[in-house]
């Protein structure tokens, strides 16, 4: 008899086994995530409208603000998903779109164009 198994979930670990911390970690994610996006937004916007911070050391700042910005809206969204809902699947499809905006995120801001 062979093996045909397949994947088609992978399992989670939770954070908290109890309603009151899933909901205290829902809403830690999303403070933190609110304030890193306002920052990060701040960051991109500053630099974009001021001619003065047009230097390399802005420009990389820039490209951290944008990498940073990717990274957050990729993995974060879920974590609070799976804390709010009481989830701990993520199906196949999910995690390989995750993992592939997570890295393209990441090395967007490493290819020259």
């Amino acid at each position: 008899m062979s093996n045909s198994s397949s994947i088609s979930h992978f399992l989670l670990l939770a954070l908290a086994d109890t309603r009151q911390l899933q909901l205290l970690h829902f809403c830690l994610f999303l403070g933190i995530s609110l304030a890193a996006l306002l920052g990060n937004g701040l960051i991109i916007s500053a630099v974009a409208c001021s001619h003065l911070l047009h230097t390399p050391m802005f420009f990389f700042l820039l490209n951290l603000a944008v990498t940073d910005l990717g990274s957050i809206c990729t993995t974060v969204p879920k974590a609070m998903h799976n804390s709010l809902w009481d989830t701990r699947t993520i199906s196949y499809k999910g995690c390989a779109a995750q993992v592939f905006f997570c890295l393209s995120s990441f090395l967007d801001q490493r290819l020259p164009s």
